[in-house]
């Protein structure tokens, strides 16, 4: 088995080497450096439900965006942002989130993907294009994959690739929110965009994750990000080549956690990455490798789409 590198872009892939990536609270684990990812269920963890792609559609991905190898400038991008309130009933606790946090939200969107709170400045700028507001208790409990997240979304989704629909509603379960893929958009345009849970807004309820960063993490899958602990200790990881591995889900904000330790890989764990699981108060920064994947996951799948 060959034992060198494919460089797609900012990703590397061992030739040879099975790639398990993919989202729902999932680890991986792998005994050195050569074979199968063994994904092992990460209890208690599960925040994002954004799905995790079989192996097939990875590998035609990564080949996809390294064709673009497209690298923009700070600000270069604006995205247009619907939100889609999704409530039971007048006040706050049942979903009816007033304009203020949305404004908050979006202005979470433009500091982390500007790098305004220490991270990379990436292309990507959001403006609040709309707000739409439906009182329907069976979507505000809608999960993923659900017909009832399949009917809010066509109902109300506007725009296309490239426009962002970000829905807020009370999932419940312990999650905060999902995303679509990038790459899907063609398949499924209906059913593009990012759910996150309503008290997971700025001043929202959910402790520990209420200062708008879940929509900062599933706006990061949406524009092709993966976990960063996706892989675990291996050189494949995120396939992003400047995120640390790291073997499982941060939990809170684990100063100097270093879960590869002594399996060969420097560096400690990226717990302060917007595609960790920290709390929202630990996650700050998007990395330049992260920047340009999705600088070419954008020109592949929804720059005029």
């Amino acid at each position: 088995m060959q034992s060198k590198f494919l460089a797609l872009g900012a990703v590397l892939i061992p030739v040879g080497i099975a790639v398990a990536i993919g989202c729902g609270g999932s680890g991986a684990d792998m005994s050195g450096d050569a074979g199968s990812f063994r994904i092992a269920n990460v209890s208690g963890n599960e925040r994002c439900a954004t799905p995790t792609p079989p192996e097939s559609k990875i590998r035609a991905v990564e080949a996809e965006i390294a064709a673009a190898g497209i690298s923009r400038a700070p600000g270069d991008t604006t995205i247009n942002v619907y939100v889609h309130v999704i409530n039971r009933g007048s006040g706050i606790a049942n979903g009816d989130i007033p304009d203020t946090m949305i404004t908050n939200q979006i202005n979470v969107l433009n500091q982390a993907y500007s790098g305004a709170t220490g991270g990379t400045n990436t292309s990507f700028r959001f403006v609040l294009a709309g707000v739409t507001r439906t009182t329907n208790s069976t979507w505000f409990t809608a999960t993923y994959d659900t017909a009832a997240e399949a009917q809010m979304k066509a109902a109300l989704r506007q725009g296309t690739a490239d426009d962002l629909n970000l829905y807020t509603n009370g999932m419940g379960g312990g999650l905060l929110g999902w995303a679509t893929w990038p790459w899907d958009y063609a398949a499924a345009p209906s059913l593009d965009g990012v759910v996150v849970v309503h008290t997971s807004l700025p001043g929202g309820t959910f402790t520990g994750y209420n200062l708008g960063d879940t929509a900062t993490h599933e706006v990061g899958h949406w524009l092709g990000l993966y976990h960063t602990f996706q892989g675990g200790c291996t050189t494949t990881n995120d396939l992003v080549s400047d995120t640390p591995a790291e073997r499982s889900p941060a939990s809170g904000c684990p100063t100097g956690r270093d879960s590869c330790k002594g399996r060969g890989f420097s560096g400690l764990d990226p717990i302060e990455n917007f595609m960790d699981y920290s709390t929202d108060a630990c996650m700050f920064k998007f990395t330049p490798g992260q920047s340009s994947r999705m600088d070419s996951a954008w020109a592949t799948y929804r720059a005029g789409r």
